[in-house]
Order: structure tokens, then C-alpha cells, then sequence
């Protein structure tokens, strides 16, 4: 259908020198027909304005769950488009009626279902849930009602064009559970719809909370990039760089869950191994043997703890501290020991607890460590001495306490805790490893590893990062995981950043301390979880229910990015040097080592090529005699001299 205008087609001359007629027209035509184009050309799929091509779309149908900036594929189309938002709010009293006469029919409808021995329509069900909600919320103000108006025009300059990129725009669209549908026959009213002049043309509308319909912000970019820090990997929503600085929060504490085989590691250990470029100590605790190949790729320390290693840590060790501090360094070594000993006996009485503690400073008096700070960089004393404390007591809660040590002292844990400390931290890249110890072990070793690290740490002031893998270990005692809250809460005066590392959800947030641990640490990265933790992860983290199933979906590498009040999702990247110190994959591990192998085998001999010599023999000539040539004897001793 064309629509031609009264405007006639006029050219450069006429333009430059108009005739008085021309001048009258243009005085008496209006405005709108002076710049109007010639014609609009108007089909069943596609509107035509000149030479401009235009195909409009309304938005029909909705996901249920979406996220912040869901919109921006579609903001960030790489072509031009024109979107059109329209908002109405509506009063929440006429809502409100019409929500109950809702909720009625619905329950109606399932109660004729259950009566009539039918399944119940989970349709219905689901409907009835959100109507409910909704009325919860509107009623108590938190709440308000709109409609909501989506339209799309695509413009082009071909019909092949238009064709293509309307077909893209539909993908992206259904990409995010939209019905993108072309304004058949209203493709007039579409493309008004689109025009920047605030009139819906269309009135196609959905209904929208306030949550819902603030999530649709079109301008809406989440960013992460600082001019400091190091990368953690991209920005999913745009393709930024999420470089981020974690000393420049109010403390540099950060956690990371993921359930086995999300990237958790891979994602520390990358960060360490780029923190450490840029002159961060890092001490690691590895409970799994999964940084050694990095340890060796830097020139870092490697520290195995087991029955067969000869690297110990004297838990009585006071590490001559007093000169660097004020505080009095024996008091706070007892109290240590105190929570250690709980770690290793289990729960104590009120009347052992007395006993440990008189055994303790027994136990350094007989050192001739007291609280004069000069006695205390003395020789400590060693894990028997307590055990000889304990039985000189001679009571029945004293033995009970020694009969517990006997094992660590004499026993089949002997010489594991009760030999003095040989291990300094010098390198700028430490790691602990725990693996060769049995599980009954890993805990106790764990918390020792700390308390060292944690009083030898005081000693000067640098800046560090402190990676405790599987720390799921320590949250399974009160003790242990009051200790790490510790550290968590005081380390931020140390410059020191923990970063704690675990798969077990359920264990690490069903104490109070792991949830303190949360709350005390700027930085919360969330990778792929389990069903089975999904829901106690987004109570603790507010997750949203497109966040919950962004987790569930998530693939190897990709996560939620916690810093402060922001948040973006994340997908960890690594150079391919990089990789092949970090991986921890089987199978690419397997390749490394093929790989190598066949580096080391010998070559084969080089191939000589041997002349063609033609074919001269002739018949009427005797072959030539065959003889032997004696193969020279090579020249003795007695012949050279």
C-alpha cells in the first residue's frame, strides 16, 4: 500500500534559485510535509520509507526468572535497532480486587482437579504461587503494579538485510525466552510505536512488579575494571575485563565455593600465581598435592608434612616475637594451644581445661620461659614435655589428658607435632602440603600450619595472601573454625588477604563462624553448584532466581563475582602458558606427560640414502671373484708406544 504526499521531488537548481509559486507553497504547505519523504510503502511484513527499509516486533511473551541487565543482548546488538519501552502504572486497589477474583478461580480450578481425582495443572499451580506472592507484597506496600510495552524495529537498507538481521534479533530475543512476534498487517502502528515521541501505537502489555520491571533498565552495565589489581577473567554481560584490586577493599578476605570440578582451584590458583607477579607474598595450604607443579614453575618453597618428610612445626614454638610486638606473645601461645588441644582431644571438662592449663605453664616454666618477655626467647618446649607435666600431676583427670597425647608422643602419631620447628618462611611462594597425612591428621596439621604462620606473619609488614584449600577441614571443629574466624577478622592489620577455599557448602555454612567468615570477607566468588546447595547458598547470598540458575548452568570456569556492593557475572581465562601449570584436568595432565615422554626419547639413527648404480652387468663377462677382507685390528697399547 502506498501513501504518496503532495510534496513534489525538486532538484539542486529549483532548490537554490525557487520560482515565487515555489515560495508560496512553502509558505502555505506545513511543516511535516516539507520533510516528509516521497512515499511510504507499506507491506504485510515490512514497512518501506524512501529507500529505508523497516520491520517492526512486539514482545508477547516473558521468561519467568530474569536477572539484572537481562535486556543488554538486546541493547547491545551489533546492529541498529529501535526499542521502545512503555510503562503504566496502575492503582493497586483495582489490582488488588482483581488478583483475589484471580486467586479464587485458580483455587476453584485446582480443588474441581483433586476432586475429580485429576492431576492438578502445574500451570495453574505456579501461577497461583506467584499470584499469592504478589499479593503479599502489594498489600504490604513493598510492591507496585504496571504494565509493561516492549517493541523492536529493525531497520536496513536491503531486503536480503532485513530478512538476515530479523532473524538474528529473533534469536537473540528467543535466547532469553522472549516471543519476539512481527506486527503483521500493523506494521504502520509498529514502527510508530518505535519513534521517539512517547505514543504506543500498539498497546501490547504485560503486567510487572516493581522488582520485575526495574530489571529491564536498559542502561544497566555492570562493571568491574579498575586501573589497579589483577584480572580474574570477563565480564560475561559485556565483554569487559573484570581487573580488580582486593587490598583496596576494607579488607582483603575472600571465599570461594564451587562443588568438585567447577574451577575453584584453577580460579586461586591463577590469581595467586598473578598476584605474585605483582610482588604479593603467597602462602598456601594445600591440601591435595594441586600446587606443586606451580611451586616448582616459580622457584617457590614446597613443604610436606608427613610421617616420612623431615619438615616439622613445634606447636610451643613462640617464634622470639616480643620484640615485634606488645603483646605478651606466652599468654597468647597458651591460648592457642588451648583451642589446638581441644582440635586434638575433643570436648574437655571445666576441670581439664584447669588441669591443661596449669600443664602448660608448668610445661614453659620448666623451660624457664615465664611472662618476663626476656625468658621467652628461650628454647620452647616440645609436645613430651607437656606429656611429662600431665603425668607428674598424677590425678585422675591429668592421666586421662596424658592417656590422650600418648599416641602423639609415643604412639602411632609419633614425631609428627612433638619435634622442634625446622621450616622458615623465606620464599615468596610457600606451600604447605598435608596430603601424605592421614584425615584424622589433616585438621590438627592444618591448624598448627596456621598458628605458625599466623604468629610468624606478625613479624613485619608486607603485603600477603593466605590460601587455605578445603577449609572444610577446619570448620568441622568449633575450635579450629573459631581460630580461622580469627584470622579472618585481624588480618586486615597484617595486610594480610585469607582467601578460603571449599566445596562443602553444607559443612562450611552450617556454623556460625563460616557464616562470620562470609560477612568478613569483601570478595565472594560463587561457581557451579549442586542442587543439593543451592538454595542454602542463595539464603546466605541473596540470589536472586535467575542467579540460583545462572549457578546451576554455570560451566567449567564461570561464576558469580562478589566485590562490596557489586556483583557480575564472571568466566575465569588463562593465558596457555598459564594453563599448563594450573590445570589440574586428567586428561590434560596425561597429555603434559605424553608430551614429555616423547621429548626424552631417543631419536631414531639417521636414514643414508644409497646411490642407484645402473645395471652394467653383461652376460659373456665371468662375475668377479668374491674374497675377504680381514677387518683391520685396532692398534694395542705396546703398538703405540
Amino acid at each position: 500500500m502506498t501513501l504518496p504526499f503532495l510534496k513534489k521531488k525538486s532538484t539542486k537548481e529549483e532548490l537554490s534559485s525557487p520560482t515565487p509559486g515555489q515560495k508560496d507553497l512553502a509558505q502555505t504547505l506545513p511543516a511535516k510535509d516539507i520533510i516528509a519523504p516521497e512515499q511510504i510503502s507499506v507491506e504485510f511484513g515490512h514497512i518501506q520509507i524512501g529507500k529505508s527499509l523497516y520491520r517492526s516486533y512486539f514482545v508477547a511473551n516473558y521468561p519467568r526468572f530474569v536477572t539484572a541487565n537481562w535486556l543488554s543482548p538486546l541493547i547491545n546488538f551489533d546492529h541498529s535497532l529501535r526499542v521502545s519501552m512503555f510503562i503504566y502504572p496502575v492503582d493497586s486497589k483495582s489490582i488488588l480486587s482483581d488478583l483475589r477474583r484471580k486467586i479464587a478461580e485458580m483455587e476453584a480450578e485446582m480443588s474441581t482437579d483433586i476432586q475429580r481425582g485429576r492431576i492438578v495443572n502445574p500451570s495453574t499451580q505456579a501461577k497461583l504461587e506467584d499470584a499469592l506472592s504478589l499479593q503479599d507484597q502489594l498489600v504490604k506496600g513493598i510492591e507496585r503494579y504496571y504494565q509493561f510495552g516492549l517493541y523492536v524495529t529493525v531497520p536496513a537498507d536491503e531486503y536480503g538485510e532485513l530478512n538476515q538481521v530479523s532473524k538474528e534479533v529473533s534469536s537473540t530475543l528467543g535466547s532469553l525466552l522472549i516471543s519476539a512476534i512481527p506486527s503483521t498487517l500493523e506494521q504502520t502502528q509498529g514502527f510508530q510505536s518505535t519513534l521517539p515521541v512517547c505514543i504506543d501505537h500498539m498497546l501490547v502489555t504485560r503486567n510487572m512488579d516493581t522488582t520485575s520491571l526495574a530489571t529491564t533498565f536498559p542502561f544497566t552495565s555492570s562493571e568491574l575494571t579498575s586501573n589497579e589489581g589483577i584480572m580474574y577473567g570477563l565480564n560475561e554481560h559485556n565483554g569487559s575485563l573484570v581487573i580488580f584490586d582486593r587490598f583496596s577493599m576494607e579488607n582483603a578476605n575472600s571465599v570461594v565455593f564451587a562443588k568438585a570440578g567447577a574451577g575453584k582451584s584453577y580460579l586461586v590458583k591463577l590469581e595467586a600465581l598473578r598476584s605474585l607477579m605483582f610482588g604479593t607474598e603467597v602462602i598456601i595450604i594445600d591440601p591435595e598435592n594441586e600446587y606443586k607443579a606451580l611451586s616448582d614453575a616459580v622457584g617457590g618453597e614446597y613443604i610436606n608434612f608427613s610421617f616420612n618428610s623431615t619438615n616439622r612445626i613445634n606447636p610451643f614454638d613462640l617464634s622470639s616475637l616480643t620484640q615485634y610486638s606488645d603483646e605478651n606473645e606466652l599468654n597468647l601461645k597458651i591460648l592457642s594451644l588451648h583451642s589446638l588441644f581441644k582440635v586434638i582431644m575433643g570436648n574437655l571438662t571445666p576441670s581439664e581445661e584447669a588441669i591443661l592449663d596449669r600443664a602448660l605453664v608448668l610445661t614453659y616454666k620448666m623451660k624457664g620461659i615465664t611472662l618476663d618477655p626476656e625468658t621467652q626467647k628461650k628454647t620452647p618446649p616440645l609436645m613430651e614435655d607437656l606429656y611429662k607435666s600431665l603425668l607428674g600431676m598424677e590425678d585422675r583427670e591429668s592421666r586421662s589428658l596424658s592417656d590422650r597425647l600418648e599416641k602423639f608422643v609415643k604412639g602411632s602419631f609419633a614425631g609428627i607435632i612433638d619435634q622442634p620447628s625446622n621450616v622458615n618462611l623465606k620464599n615468596p611462594f610457600t606451600v604447605f602440603s598435608v596430603r601424605d597425612l592421614e584425615d584424622a591428621l589433616k585438621p590438627i596439621a592444618i591448624f598448627i600450619i596456621l598458628d605458625y604462620i599466623w604468629t610468624r606473619m606478625r613479624r613485619d609488614l608486607k603485603k600477603r595472601l593466605l590460601i587455605v584449600d578445603e577449609a572444610w577441614y577446619l570448620m568441622r571443629s568449633p575450635d579450629s573454625a573459631a581460630f580461622l574466624y580469627g584470622i579472618a577478622k585481624r588480618c586486615r592489620k597484617y595486610f594480610l588477604g585469607l582467601t578460603t577455599v571449599t566445596q562443602d557448602v553444607e559443612d562450611f555454612l552450617g556454623t556460625d563462624y563460616g557464616k562470620a567468615i562470609v560477612t568478613n570477607s569483601s570478595i565472594q566468588i560463587l561457581m557451579k553448584q549442586s542442587p543439593a546447595a543451592i538454595d542454602r547458598v542463595a539464603q546466605v547470598f541473596y540470589l536472586s532466581e535467575g542467579e540460583k540458575h545462572l549457578l546451576l548452568a554455570a560451566d567449567i570456569g564461570e561464576g558469580l563475582f562478589f566485590a562490596g556492593n557489586n556483583h557480575v557475572a564472571i568466566r575465569c581465562v588463562a593465558s596457555p602458558e598459564e594453563h599448563q601449570l594450573i590445570t589440574t584436568r586428567p586428561q590434560d595432565i596425561l597429555k603434559q606427560r605424553t608430551a614429555a615422554a616423547a621429548a626424552t626419547v631417543t631419536p631414531a639413527p639417521p636414514k643414508i640414502n644409497i646411490p642407484v648404480v645402473p645395471n652394467t652387468f653383461d652376460p659373456s663377462t665371468p662375475p668377479p671373484s668374491l674374497r675377504l677382507v680381514p677387518t683391520p685390528t685396532p692398534p694395542t697399547l705396546a703398538d703405540q708406544i
